[in-house]
């Protein structure tokens, strides 16, 4: 018997228990249907906060919710551990490396993205991303590696971290990574010379932060330089080797960890779903998040490309999810899906302790501990949630 034949009501199946793929499941929860979540994982991770695990601010179950728990208040969905093996959108199935065979109704794509090394040679092999708790705790376990082993050789060597990109990641986990330099080493390591302790952030990008202001990626800047972050903007990543990194004009800048914040992409098995795809592998939707030529599949978060090419971060995930879910509750009920209109809420990012920047909208830039005081705030109420 197939999973499907134990539902008598219409079937859902949700790929991905992230953001998007949680908010298409709470917008089922009064429909008439039954809902399964997918994920090769049994947790959500609060991808935002992954540069504090790599720093050894929070604990991975800091920021990981226990997926089985949203049944707790949500009688119709149940969840199956397991990667996709394969899916027929035509057909309607979803095949699990677990050998469960999945029948659906419905479906939505909300698997998320993978990080993108551009084929620059060296950078899979030797840079650690920063996309899943898994890599954030390789990121934490080669950093502290590293220390400790500097301190069984009276520190022969000055120690090296480099960053590549420029985006919200990267930022935050260069200003992370200063601080706990600054603030932290002597007394976690009073044997290491934090003088011989560098941080260098690689952009390609003639600024820091693209999507923000002028007035944002300045004070970005500003205040990294101020933590004693080497900025090398409009620097391209050539090679990454297992010193450090060669960039465009054939420089070495050297490096013990290097750390790969610079694009994300669609897994390379999405090629094989049978569903259109666009920049960067994203799966093309149309105005309510149905993906082209299916009625019965949508897409929502980062995976999914929207006409309009939304961002991807958290709110258009959240909204996307919520939307394909609600669009799936019309469908059952025989109405007419709705386009999705996405509500910019704003965007924002800390550089270190008491320094962020906020361009919420209808409001004026914001930076400084007022604008790091709106981020704390923000992200609590969303961990809380």
């Amino acid at each position: 018997m197939t999973h499907s034949q134990q539902h008598q009501r219409p079937h859902v199946v949700v790929l991905g228990g992230g953001f998007a793929g949680l908010s298409a499941v709470r917008a089922l929860r009064k429909a008439p249907v039954d809902v399964t979540v997918v994920d090769r994982n049994a947790y959500n991770t609060f991808q935002p906060l992954l540069y504090q695990v790599a720093t050894a601010g929070l604990n991975p179950g800091d920021i990981t919710y226990f997926l089985r728990s949203v049944h707790a208040g949500q009688a119709n969905m149940r969840f199956s551990k397991g990667a996709v093996s394969s899916l027929d959108p035509a057909a309607r199935t979803v095949l699990l490396d677990s050998g469960t065979e999945l029948r659906f109704d419905y479906l939505v794509i909300a698997t998320g993205m993978t990080t993108n090394f551009f084929g620059v040679p060296g950078a899979e092999e030797h840079a650690l991303a920063l996309y899943t708790r898994d890599q954030a705790l390789a990121v934490r376990d080669r950093m502290f590696t590293g220390l400790e082993g500097a301190v069984r050789r009276g520190q022969p060597d000055d120690l090296r971290t480099v960053v590549v990109g420029g985006g919200a990641t990267g930022v935050e986990m260069a200003g992370t990574l200063a601080e706990l330099r600054n603030s932290g080493l002597s007394t976690l390591y009073p044997e290491l010379d934090i003088e011989r302790t560098h941080i260098t952030l690689v952009e390609m990008a003639p600024q820091l932060l693209s999507p923000f202001s002028e007035r944002s990626q300045t004070y970005t800047a500003d205040a990294l330089r101020r933590r004693g972050v080497q900025l090398r903007l409009n620097t391209t990543v050539k090679e990454v080797r297992a010193d450090g990194v060669i960039v465009n004009d054939g420089e070495l800048i050297p490096a013990g960890l290097v750390v790969w914040a610079s694009g994300i992409k669609a897994p390379d098995d999405v090629a094989e779903w049978g569903v259109p795809q666009g920049a960067s592998g994203r799966i093309e939707v149309g105005p309510d998040m149905r993906v082209r030529g299916f009625d019965h599949v949508f897409a929502a978060g980062d995976i999914a490309l929207t006409p309009d090419g939304l961002p991807q971060l958290a709110q258009p995930a959240l909204q996307g999810g919520r939307h394909a879910g609600e669009q799936i509750a019309r469908l059952v009920a025989d109405e007419q899906t709705e386009p999705f209109h996405y509500s910019d809420k704003g965007i924002m990012a800390t550089i270190g302790r008491s320094a962020a920047v906020a361009e919420i909208t209808h409001l004026p830039t914001i930076t400084g501990f007022p604008a790091w005081a709106i981020w704390i705030g923000i992200h609590v109420i969303s961990l809380l949630g």
